[in-house]
């Protein structure tokens, strides 16, 4: 079974609380429209965008007593059902468009500034995937997110 979308979240300005939205336009090696990460050229490498499961935040409040809205994690995608570590080195969808995990996601300490004590160590090695966007397309909430075989 494919994991699905559960959030997106873009932020327009550094500083600012990602925004939910429903749908986003991915462009290949650019990023996500309306995002402070977008670039007019291509992107660096796994800064495109960037995913964390449900499950990872939920343990967080679960294991840790810190409960934390997911778009608070800073990540552009919330999925469910799949693990978003196993995607590291891997080509994978979400909805239509094709992607490629590049490294873990790891909190920091600038992350943890702008959330709670002790996220760091609550979301060490389940902060998300950083990833590179290789083709065109809409990512929306309820999109399959299933790695290419």
């Amino acid at each position: 079974m494919p994991g699905r979308v559960e959030g997106i979240f873009v932020t327009p300005e550094h500083g600012e609380l990602p925004e939910p939205v429903e749908s986003v336009r991915a462009l290949a090696g650019r990023g996500l429209e309306g995002n402070r990460y977008f670039h007019d050229e291509a992107a660096p490498p796994g800064v495109a965008l960037t995913l964390i499961a449900a499950e990872a935040v939920e343990a967080l409040e679960r294991e840790h007593g810190i409960s934390l809205e997911a778009r608070a994690t800073r990540r552009n995608v919330v999925t469910r059902g799949i693990d978003v570590n196993e995607l590291v080195g891997k080509r994978f969808r979400v909805g239509d468009v094709e992607c490629e995990g590049v490294e873990l996601c790891e909190p920091c300490a600038h992350l943890q500034s702008m959330t709670k004590e002790g996220v760091v160590k609550g979301l060490a090695h389940r902060g998300g995937l950083n990833a590179d966007i290789l083709s065109d397309g809409e990512i929306s909430v309820g999109d399959a997110v299933v790695p290419d075989d």
